[in-house]
């Protein structure tokens, strides 16, 4: 089964088509991937076969049109199997959407219409060495040396996908005479151009498949239609399309995990029996509330993310206190049931390589993972105080 614009309207249909993926793909090969630290590959392509690639690119070119609950009840699917799958393809879509968002008949013909064709895979640069979770304020220099071309110097840290995808959404900063201070733009930056030069690897406990790299911009060219917007847009682009459709994506990935525990959960204590009575734990009063607690954190906690997602698909007044809000309740509920299923499962849940280890390795980066919760939790409070966000 293809999925094609026409089933756009469908998120049912869609959803049937990536559980199917995840069961026949995804799924049997996230141990590997964790145990290897190798991009999912064989997920990432079987997602672009399916035609899922574009999910959030607008049916104006060729995609499916999703917004953001779209994008949060997808990676949740895919989370349910494998974290560093959802993020990558998490990641995938943030670049979409901002390729997408002011997008020129150059992007279009360029990145858009082949990522719809499943021939384009896409990703985020933002962060760097020396900003860390404030991946907001770029040192990464662009300057301007010919009408037709930019140059850019500096360094980027944990892209997603980093060496496997076809081009790079890059933060920076103007330079050169005459340009003004703090001038932030967004560039899309092509894995072929000249001169990059790739780090290895970031090896982490978790997320072991994402393939968060380091790049290096020693003075590399590119074309100056490969600019996003207009010059100093990037701020822009943080808080109307990064921000937002990040949010959604990691929601929706560590909301994954937290269900796939509590489904651990369930199947533990249905199948387990007490040797010396043959008493089934299901019937442990003790146990059971456990259970039911755990339950009760991840559906509040689902739908509270899905609400967040669907009041910004709406413009709703609420959506970016909900959103920030949803990102920060989904890694901490993510934290607390898959320690909580450890607990209730016992020396079965806290065996070497099992899957609830995995899990736990991923959830904690849910937490760290810019914005951070903290920051997310200050933004909340500053909306709520009708401050602005990044003010001092």
């Amino acid at each position: 089964m293809h999925v094609d614009s026409a089933a756009a309207l469908d998120l049912e249909a869609v959803l049937a088509r990536v559980r199917e993926i995840v069961e026949d793909v995804i799924a049997p090969n996230a141990s590997a991937v964790d145990e290897q630290a190798r991009w999912p590959e064989e997920g990432v392509r079987a997602l672009q076969a399916a035609g899922l690639a574009g999910l959030v690119v607008p049916q104006a070119y060729g995609g499916l049109g999703f917004g953001l609950l779209g994008l949060v009840r997808v990676c949740e699917e895919i989370g349910k199997a494998c974290c560093s799958s959802a993020l990558c393809f998490g990641m995938h879509c943030v670049g979409s959407a901002v390729l997408s968002a002011k997008a020129t008949p150059h992007h279009a013909r360029r990145y858009l219409e082949p990522i719809v064709r499943g021939e384009h895979w896409t990703t985020l640069a933002l962060s760097e060495p020396g900003t860390g979770a404030h991946f907001y304020f770029p040192e990464t220099e662009l300057e301007r040396v010919s009408a037709e071309a930019f140059c850019l110097r500096g360094v980027k840290s944990f892209i997603t996908n980093g060496g496997h995808a076809d081009s790079y959404v890059v933060s920076t900063v103007a330079v050169g005479p005459g340009r003004p201070a703090g001038e932030f733009s967004t560039v899309v930056v092509q894995a072929d151009t000249e001169g990059l030069r790739w780090g290895e690897p970031w090896n982490g406990i978790g997320m072991r498949g994402n393939s968060g790299r380091r790049l290096d911009l020693p003075g590399v060219q590119i074309p100056a239609a490969d600019l996003l917007g207009e010059e100093g847009d990037q701020i822009w682009y943080i808080f109307n399309v990064v921000a937002p459709y990040f949010l959604a994506s990691m929601s929706g990935t560590y909301l994954g995990a937290a269900s796939a525990a509590l489904d651990q959960a369930r199947a533990h204590l249905k199948r387990r029996l007490y040797g010396h009575s043959g008493a089934a734990l299901s019937q442990v009063a003790v146990l059971q509330h456990r259970l039911g607690s755990l339950w009760s954190v991840v559906e509040r906690t689902r739908q509270f993310a899905y609400y967040a997602a669907a009041e910004s698909d709406a413009g709703g007044p609420a959506a970016v206190p909900a959103l920030c809000s949803a990102k920060a309740e989904v890694a901490e509920a993510a934290v607390e049931t898959v320690n909580g299923v450890m607990t209730l499962m016992g020396g079965q849940g806290y065996r070497e390589n099992g899957l609830l280890g995995r899990l736990l390795r991923d959830v904690r980066a849910a937490d760290v993972m810019a914005p951070t919760t903290d920051i997310l939790r200050t933004w909340t409070g500053r909306i709520l105080l009708d401050m602005p966000i990044l003010g001092e």
